[in-house]
């Protein structure tokens, strides 16, 4: 199958690895299917790009690349919703934003995001966005063979 992309021009994509956001991504609820792309020249980068609207096109990355940790749980509906019936089907996304004032016009940022992780079963292809309405705040040094551990509840 053919899709158009303003940002990523003509793909072709196999239709069984298209992921379904079946509640949309909030604030873009009527858009339900996505196509993840990832960028060959920056191997951080993915790109999540609506099949049906060729203007959206969210910019993302695994949380563990900037040193963020999720432990979360999830309500039944979302685990109904992601068809999980394992931990280990679960990808978890953040999506990058453009800081405007960054002196690097269009360098990616994860402002605003980390409270917002998509969340992926990779075999049933079913996507959502979780909203975690506190994140635990955790930073740990590494100095010389000793670990020391800030976190915050």
């Amino acid at each position: 199958m053919e899709i158009k992309s303003k940002f990523l021009g003509e793909q072709r994509v196999d239709p069984d690895t298209i992921i379904v956001f079946p509640k949309g991504i909030p604030g873009f609820e009527d858009q339900t299917r996505f196509k993840l792309f990832h960028q060959e020249d920056n191997p951080i980068i993915f790109w999540l790009q609506s099949v049906d609207d060729e203007d959206l096109t969210f910019s993302a990355a695994n949380p563990v690349d900037f040193n963020i940790n999720y432990s979360f749980i999830l309500a039944d509906e979302e685990q109904a919703l992601l068809e999980l019936s394992s931990p280990d089907e679960l990808a978890v996304l953040i999506l990058l934003h453009t800081d405007e004032n960054n002196e690097e016009l269009g360098k990616p940022t994860i402002k605003g995001s980390i409270k917002s992780p998509i969340l992926i079963n990779v075999n049933s292809r079913k996507g959502i966005q979780k909203v975690l309405v506190q994140v635990e705040q955790s930073i740990t040094l590494t100095e010389k063979n000793h670990e020391i551990d800030f976190s915050e509840a």
